[in-house]
This record gives C-alpha cells, structure tokens and sequence, in this order.
C-alpha cells in the first residue's frame, strides 16, 4: 500500500512529492550541482559510479540521492538557488515550478545556522552582508559558503561609505 501511494504522489504531484523526499533526507544533498544543472548532476553521478565499491559510506549517501536528482531533473524539474530572502531554514519549498533550496542544503551549514539566517530575513532587509552576518549571528564560513552560492546578490560586503 505504501509503495502504490508513493507512487500516485511522484506522477500526480511529483514537486511536492520531491520537496517532501529531500526535505526528509537532507543528509548529503548536492546543492552546488543541483543549481548548476542537469549536467552537472550527471558528471557527478558519473564520478561516484567509477568509483564503484570504494565509495565510502558519504559517498553512497550522496550517490543515492544525486539518482533521485537526476531522475527528477530527467522529468524536466530544477531547482531555484539558496536566496537570502526567499529559502526556509530547512525545508525545499515550491516556487514558480520549481524547488527552492534550503540554507541547510549546503554542506557545512548547519540548523542553528539556517534558522539564525531564516530568523534574520524575517525581521527585514539587509543592507550589507557584514549585516547579514551580525544579525544572523552566523560564522565568516557561512558567510562564505552563501557567497560562494550566489546567496548574496548584489549586496554589498559592508555597509561603510568609501571616501576616497
């Protein structure tokens, strides 16, 4: 029974039925590949295949779910980008047919982190990332890593004038 409901929510809702699985089973997800795109999350999956047998135990956690990325991206699904604004702390939500990644989608990122950073953005808008980092309450590699993502936009890194 549970197989058959299962499989009437992955053909009849399937965004909703993936945002439920990854945000379930958020342990190795490849945020940078899913928002590079299919083929991205095709080489990837490619890598982790050679490796065969010798994939450590992360390694098949990640392989398990790049399948099921690839699989949804083979049915013409993508993801939206972690945006400072718009992303839960820890849950994939739906937005314009497409999933928008969580901040605890990223590797090194973690809960207390993404609820600082959803709490922060709630209360309003930033105007630096310095900002973004005192009322997050988040560490310099946080802030890197959203940097990396594209989080940031075009906010500016402080919110000092420059004179000269």
């Amino acid at each position: 029974i549970l197989a058959v409901r299962l499989g009437w929510y992955k053909i009849y809702y399937p965004l909703e039925f993936y945002a439920s699985y990854f945000t379930v089973r958020n342990g190795d997800f490849a945020a940078e590949e899913a928002v590079k795109g299919h083929g991205a999350v095709k080489f990837r999956l490619e890598q982790l295949l050679h490796k065969g047998n010798e994939r450590s135990v992360k390694e098949n956690d990640e392989f398990n779910i790049i399948l099921i990325i690839n699989e949804m991206m083979a049915r013409g699904f993508s993801f939206l980008p972690v945006d400072l604004y718009k992303s839960h702390a820890t849950k994939y939500t739906i937005e314009d047919g497409k999933i928008r990644l969580p901040f605890t989608a990223l590797k090194g990122l973690g809960g207390a982190a993404a609820e600082g950073l959803q709490q922060a953005a709630i209360e309003g808008s930033f105007i630096s990332i310095d900002e973004v980092q005192n009322r997050a309450g988040v560490s310099k590699s946080v802030i890197e890593l959203l940097d990396q993502m594209g989080a940031f936009g075009y906010l500016p890194k402080t919110s000092q004038i420059t004179f000269f």
